[in-house]
């Protein structure tokens, strides 16, 4: 691999101009080599004071730019399929936002395409992965000082919803993390899963079943809930506790700034996820050109990627008969066993 890996980034959008400015002045070992945006205009804004960046509008032509080494995809869901299996292709590595692939069987083509090289080659960035908070609490698990885990209590509330947000999209979109998270806490499987609706906020767009509270069951008998709010109006939440036959443990309280001035004092809340993982995407993106440049793939796999495909259509599943509704996961194949 080359001492300095070239980056080909599929989307300039929110999420892939972050990652270009993170690959162009947070991460060492890498450089921006090509960019690929049906938007021209968004590409320059992104690239701009970049030198040796080429443009394109469509993402095969990236993939094939001169000194691309590797892949970072973070184009819109539906894009990521034909971006992965050219990857695939080309035998380029690839970190590519979640959701993988917006459906199971998308997903799946995926999965059975890697299969057939024999070798991973795909990471997926659920980011959590690489919180600080998230990573203690995994190892805290992992110790078994707290005894086996029994409960999973979550919380995932944004400010408000983007324009199109659909109620299956509070789950196969925002719960979709909280399906990595607890499957990667918990070293289980998720087996079953009901989604419960109060009376939608009033801050919520007609028509969108907002918020809504899912509950997850395990292959081992543990419980996982989310609360999914994703027009709360005053801030971005994560939380996460950990409930154990021995003690419990909670994580994403805020440890913010507090502005003390006249008349009071007010703690900040953070407004975006890119705000409050920051730190996350930072150690997300620097373990991969790590990795990558040492001709290896760690982190997320892709049947992590299908596994949350196939759990989110479960819930959508769920939300739409009001059923609980058990997931069908195939057997994990043996180039995954490890993970």
């Amino acid at each position: 691999m080359a001492e300095v890996l070239g980056v080909a980034v599929l989307g300039a959008g929110h999420m892939g101009a972050d990652h270009i400015r993170r690959l162009a002045h947070g991460v060492s070992g890498a450089r921006v080599a090509a960019v690929a945006d049906p938007d021209t205009q968004r590409v320059k804004e992104a690239v701009s004071g970049l030198d040796g960046v080429s443009v394109h509008t469509e993402a095969v032509a990236a993939l094939d730019a001169p000194g691309v080494d590797a892949v970072l995809i973070a184009s819109p869901g539906p894009a990521h399929e034909e971006a992965l299996l050219a990857a695939f292709d080309r035998g380029l590595p690839v970190l590519c936002e979640k959701p993988m692939v917006p459906d199971s069987a998308g997903a799946l083509r995926v999965l059975e395409a890697e299969t057939r090289l024999g070798r991973r080659l795909a990471q997926i960035g659920f980011m959590r992965r690489y919180d600080a908070e998230y990573q203690r609490l995994k190892s805290l698990l992992d110790g078994g000082s707290l005894g086996r885990p029994l409960m999973l209590h979550c919380t995932h509330r944004n400010v408000s919803s983007p324009p199109g947000f659909t109620s299956a999209m509070l789950i196969d979109s925002s719960v979709s993390h909280e399906i990595d998270a607890a499957r990667w806490l918990l070293g289980q499987e998720l087996t079953a899963v009901t989604v419960l609706r109060p009376t939608p906020s009033g801050g919520a767009p007609d028509g969108l079943a907002d918020p809504q509270f899912v509950v997850f069951e395990t292959e081992h008998g543990a419980l996982v809930d989310v609360e999914i709010f994703v027009n709360c109006g005053f801030g971005y939440q994560v939380r996460c506790e950990a409930v154990c036959e021995a003690g419990s443990a909670r994580i994403g309280d805020e440890h913010t700034m507090v502005v003390t001035a006249r008349g009071g004092a007010r703690e900040e809340v953070a407004q975006d996820y890119v705000v409050r993982f920051a730190d996350a995407y930072d150690r997300e993106l620097r373990a991969w050109v790590d990795a990558t440049r040492r001709g290896r793939v760690t982190g997320p796999s892709v049947w992590d990627g299908y596994a949350s495909s196939v759990v989110a259509e479960a819930g959508v599943r769920a939300l739409e008969t009001g059923r609980r509704t058990t997931v069908e996961l195939p057997r994990r194949p043996d180039l995954y066993a490890d993970d």
